[in-house]
C-alpha cells in the first residue's frame, strides 16, 4: 500500500516512531537497527511494510529496503509472525541473517528472542533458495540514512575485489563493527577486517 514515506519525525521510541508527513501523523514499528540509524534525525525517508490481519492493521518502517525486504521474506515463513520479524531484525544485522540462513546455522538465528529450534529451522529452509538467488553483489544494506551503511558498503565492495568470500567479509565488518567503533573511515574498516580474516 505505502512503498515508504517521507516527513518529520515527531516522535521516536526503539520499537516504534511517529512520522508527521503533510500534517497527518503515521505509527510505524521499527526494529532496533532502525531506530539507531534515525536516532537525531528530524526528518527522515522511511521504507514501510503495511501488515494486515483479522483483528489488526499495522504499519511497519525500515531504514533501508533491505531490512524491509528481509522482514517481508520472514513474515511469509510459517510460524513467523511480524512482531517475531521485528525482533530478529533487532537482534541481528541483515547481514547476519541472510549468513545464518545460507550456512544452515539454526543456533544463530535462536539467540533472538521468539525463535526457537523450529521457527529458526523452518526459516532456513524457506529462505535459502530464495535469499541465495538474490545477486551476491547486490548490497545487502542499501547506504543513505546511516553514514555507517556506506562506509560498510565500500569497504565490503573492496575486500570482495581483494578475493575475499561475501559471507566472510561480513562477518569481518560486523566484528569490526562490534570492537572497532571508532573505526570510521573505509580505509580503517578495510585494515580491522583483514585481520579476522587472516585469522
Amino acid at each position: 500500500m505505502f512503498a515508504y514515506l517521507k516527513g518529520e519525525i515527531t516522535y521516536c521510541t526503539p520499537a516504534f516512531i511517529t512520522l508527521e508527513v503533510n500534517g497527518v501523523g503515521y505509527h510505524l514499528m521499527i526494529p532496533l537497527s532502525t531506530f539507531t540509524a534515525l536516532q537525531g534525525k528530524e526528518k527522515a525517508l522511511v521504507y514501510t511494510h503495511f501488515h494486515v490481519r483479522e483483528d489488526a492493521q499495522s504499519l511497519f518502517g525500515f531504514a533501508t529496503q533491505a531490512e524491509r525486504n528481509l522482514f517481508v521474506q520472514l513474515i511469509g515463513v510459517s510460524g513467523v509472525g511480524p512482531s517475531t520479524a521485528q525482533l530478529l531484525l533487532s537482534a541481528m544485522t541483515v547481514d547476519e541473517i541472510r549468513s545464518a540462513v545460507l550456512g544452515e546455522q539454526a543456533h544463530v538465528l535462536q539467540r533472538a528472542k521468539g525463535i526457537g529450534p523450529k521457527a529458526a529451522k523452518q526459516i532456513i529452509l524457506d529462505l535459502k533458495d530464495k535469499l541465495s538467488k538474490e545477486s551476491p553483489d547486490g548490497p545487502a544494506i542499501l547506504p543513505g540514512l546511516n553514514n555507517d551503511n556506506t562506509v560498510r558498503e565500500e569497504a565490503l565492495s573492496a575486500l570482495m575485489a581483494l578475493g575475499f568470500s561475501r559471507i566472510p567479509v561480513q562477518k569481518a565488518l560486523n566484528q569490526v563493527f562490534k570492537e572497532q567503533p571508532n573505526a570510521t573511515k573505509v580505509e580503517e574498516m578495510i585494515k580491522f577486517a583483514l585481520k579476522y580474516l587472516s585469522n
